[in-house]
């Protein structure tokens, strides 16, 4: 999934958050798993609402800290975030 892909990513409903120190964890109680997610994807999997795709999350990310490579980093986490079953 590229930053520019037309996909409204979207949270997989059912799974529980907690905020940790740097980051989030992240319970599938269908799959039983655990997910770790530094401070980087935890922006990003907020912002998985499915309202926007993946430009304007990276858009929306850069808002919230303007210093960081958000183009890249977004495209990565929202793979990263698929693969794990967390996002659709």
């Amino acid at each position: 999934m590229t930053a520019e892909d037309n996909n409204l990513p979207t949270k997989v409903a059912g799974m529980e958050t907690n905020d940790v120190a740097d980051g989030m964890v992240v319970f599938d109680p269908v799959a039983k798993q655990v997910h770790y997610l530094n401070n980087t994807a935890s922006i990003v999997y907020e912002l998985c609402g499915g309202e926007t795709n993946g430009a304007g999350i990276t858009e929306q990310a850069a808002q919230l800290l303007p210093n960081q490579d958000w183009a890249t980093q977004v495209s990565e986490c929202l793979d990263d975030l698929q693969v794990r079953g967390l996002i659709r």
